[in-house]
């Protein structure tokens, strides 16, 4: 678990992931600013960790953290998201200025 949480890209992931409940792919490689390998990468990590969960709604992937995670560890990336990712507003920021964010269905 510790190793899935020690890489900067992953915890960026965490705190929008926070944030924002469930995300896609092309979602957090425009806020992350990053190419897609790489954060499919970063998110097979958090994924075999236990951390987040995939959901395949046609082409897109969106990924949301697990529902049973350890009281510890939401605590963990709860602070995350409160600031202990000094990147997280620029993030959001590009987020919110995406181009063709892609809907989502019920889930």
């Amino acid at each position: 678990m510790f190793d899935a949480l020690a890489d900067a890209t992953r915890r960026r992931i965490l705190a929008l992931l926070v944030n924002q409940g469930e995300l896609c792919v092309c979602e957090l490689t425009a806020a992350l600013d990053d190419i897609q390998p790489k954060i499919s990468r970063h998110l097979g990590v958090l994924k075999d960790a236990g951390v987040v969960l995939p959901r395949r709604e046609g082409t897109w992937m969106f990924y949301r953290l697990a529902a049973s995670l350890p009281a510890w560890l939401d605590t963990l990336l709860q602070t995350l998201a409160a600031g202990a990712v000094p990147q997280l507003k620029a993030d959001l920021k590009r987020l919110k200025t995406m181009a063709g964010r892609p809907g989502r269905c019920a889930a």
